[in-house]
């Protein structure tokens, strides 16, 4: 979830007090937004840019761009692709590789002997520099939402491979297929991934559910795929995987924002009708795998459902979604190196704001006094962190417009225990034991408990040393440790999953 905190990187977007979530918090918007209201761009996702070419016998910024944006707490790394089309006219994109988002259009591109200005108005930002005169090295100042910050961008000679260790190659030893299905409630197309392993099968069958936010096929964050690992993984030990991009990403259509937990439900229900309707899928045999939100939407699915065979929880939750963000207030800022002070500020705006969202129906109402709420507990600290005043307001909207949201008021008042309750399936439960955004001490025992309250005698809860929330080996759990961190997914934690559900497939 993001900084409102829950299952994602999101998870420092309701409170902001992580200087590292205003850096790039237009990008989100960007992704999470754009396909719902797209800046005008072309096919390939960069406008042509409108440039001013006046370069003279200063060399041409067209080019790959290589640079890090540094924040208290965290390096992004960003690339900024640039190319001189027919006429003379520039065309560019902006990847922010830590936050794992490509392809960001840039609207503008002027050049003016070595002075160099691109403007990138779907996240409302704008790079200002000087190319040096051999043209390797271009230095200025990245500007966004009322901050200034230092860019050196270095040219490269090719675009870099940023894939991880883990990260699969092809060829690979089974089948991928592209695949459409459709939620006929809700008229929403679905675009996906099926990955079949090599025979005839009937082979077991799991459908991938994605975190908070909106996510890709892959999961795709701060340079990591972690669905794409696991469900390469999983086919290579005889598991068929169907994985895909959420509503409003990719080739999805809908909006994540406007969908509630239980539309979500609708989703994943789809995704097992097409499993069904594949001659190589065992229609018995099909379960469903949720990380962080979609530890939620698993179990709920399959609490309606005796069709869900087994379900896999990554970092579910077992309290309230009010529980958890009350949690994150005070874990993920601590993890980040936040003082005491500064925890117990961010609590109390934390609380205010929650109050504010269960007691005022109006959705009017209810965006007025989240902002006069949000602007007089977090003024001092977002300006602590150096944000102009057009800068604080601008990350107060951004938050106030999340929150607001059927998808996060439907979070914020679930409870996981009743479904839990009527679960009969086998069920693994899994978290870090680092994991800053669910914390294990709080939720593993309350999934547990409700599982066996129901009668559930086939439930497997772990909590797994030394693991974030990503499940990744980690120092501190800190969100902005995830980028740094090369590992996508603990190998063991593949293992374990693949062990367990073949073991409750045969």
């Amino acid at each position: 979830m993001r900084a409102v905190f829950l299952c994602k990187p999101f998870a420092r977007r309701i409170m902001g007090l992580l200087s590292a979530a205003l850096l790039l918090s237009g990008v989100v918007a960007w992704r999470n937004y754009s396909q719902a209201d797209p800046p005008a761009a072309d096919p390939a996702g960069a406008d042509p840019a409108e440039a001013d070419v006046a370069a003279g016998d200063a060399p041409s910024v067209e080019g790959i761009w290589d640079g890090t944006l540094k924040v208290p707490g965290v390096e992004l790394r960003v690339l900024f692709k640039i190319k001189r089309e027919e006429g003379g006219k520039f065309s560019a994109t902006m990847d922010s590789v830590t936050q794992g988002v490509k392809g960001i259009p840039v609207s503008s591109v002027t050049q003016e002997g070595r002075r160099v200005v691109l403007e990138a108005k779907a996240i409302a930002g704008v790079f200002e520099g000087e190319l040096n005169e051999q043209g390797t090295e271009l230095a200025g100042t990245w500007k966004q939402a009322g901050q200034s910050l230092p860019l050196a961008l270095v040219r490269l000679e090719r675009e870099p491979d940023l894939s991880r260790p883990q990260d699969p190659k092809k060829p690979y030893p089974y089948r991928e297929e592209e695949v459409l299905f459709e939620n006929a409630q809700d008229g929403v197309r679905l675009a996906g991934t099926l990955t079949l392993p090599e025979g005839k099968g009937p082979f077991p069958a799991v459908v991938f559910i994605t975190g908070s936010g909106a996510q890709d096929r892959d999961e795709a964050l701060m340079g990591h795929r972690p669905f794409l690992v696991l469900a390469d993984h999983l086919t290579r030990r005889g598991i068929a995987v169907l994985r895909y991009d959420d509503r409003g990403v990719g080739g999805s259509t809908g909006s994540v924002f406007a969908a509630t937990l239980e539309d979500t439900v609708e989703d994943v229900e789809a995704a097992m009708a097409l499993l069904r309707s594949r001659p190589e899928i065992d229609a018995k045999k099909i379960g469903l795998l949720g990380h962080s939100e979609g530890g939620i939407v698993a179990p709920l699915a399959a609490s309606r459902s005796p069709e869900v065979a087994f379900v896999v929880m990554l970092a579910g939750t077992g309290v309230s979604g009010e529980e958890i963000l009350i949690s994150q207030g005070g874990l993920v800022p601590a993890a980040e190196g936040a003082d005491k002070q500064t925890v117990e500020k961010s609590l109390a705006a934390q609380r205010r704001a929650l109050e504010i969202l269960k007691s005022e129906k109006d959705p009017a109402a209810l965006q007025e006094k989240l902002r006069a709420a949000l602007e007089e507990e977090l003024h001092t600290l977002i300006a602590s962190q150096g944000l102009s005043e057009e800068g604080a307001k601008s990350m107060i909207e951004a938050q106030v417009q999340v929150v607001s949201t059927p998808w996060f008021q439907s979070f914020l008042h679930y409870d996981p225990r009743p479904a839990l309750r009527q679960v009969k399936c086998p069920v693994l439960a899994l978290n870090g034991e680092r994991d800053v955004q669910v914390d294990p001490k709080l939720n593993l025992p309350e999934i547990e408990k409700a599982l066996r309250e129901g009668g559930n005698t086939a439930a497997t809860v772990k909590e797994l040393p030394g693991l974030n929330h990503l499940f990744q080996t980690c120092q501190t759990g800190a969100v902005s440790e995830y980028g740094k961190i090369e590992e996508t997914m603990a190998p063991a934690v593949l293992e374990m999953i693949s062990d367990w559900i073949l073991q409750h497939t045969r």
